[in-house]
């Protein structure tokens, strides 16, 4: 990435920028597409732990996203949403095709997480 980018990321997302870049140098970001077309994001997060992202609705399941975007509204987004819209775009994302039950079962995992 050119310096002038990187200055220009670190700007808009502050302290998220060079996180979300070392998850995409790391192939963190990996793209759950089902037959139907649904599709997920699971990012491979610093600590090891596997969040699921939605950039079409800019949502993450980190406690981070919940706290800093949500609750605090200190920040745009997560460093794991980042990564996803960075890798997108620099054509680095990871493919899985998952039958729909599977890729329900990513999706149900995530909220028994949560409850």
């Amino acid at each position: 990435v050119p310096d002038d980018l990187l200055l220009g990321l670190k700007f808009i997302f502050g302290p998220s920028a060079v996180p979300a870049l070392d998850l995409v140098d790391q192939r963190s970001v990996t793209r759950v597409v089902s037959p139907s077309g649904r599709t997920a994001y699971q990012v491979l997060g610093s600590s090891g732990k596997l969040y699921t992202c939605f950039s079409s609705c800019h949502f993450c399941t980190c406690p981070a996203f919940g706290f800093t975007v949500l609750q605090k509204s200190e920040s745009l987004l997560c460093k794991h949403i980042l990564a996803v819209y960075l890798s997108r775009a620099m054509g680095a994302c990871q493919e899985l095709t998952v039958s729909e039950e599977q890729l329900t079962s990513i999706l149900l995992a995530e909220e028994e997480d949560e409850g």
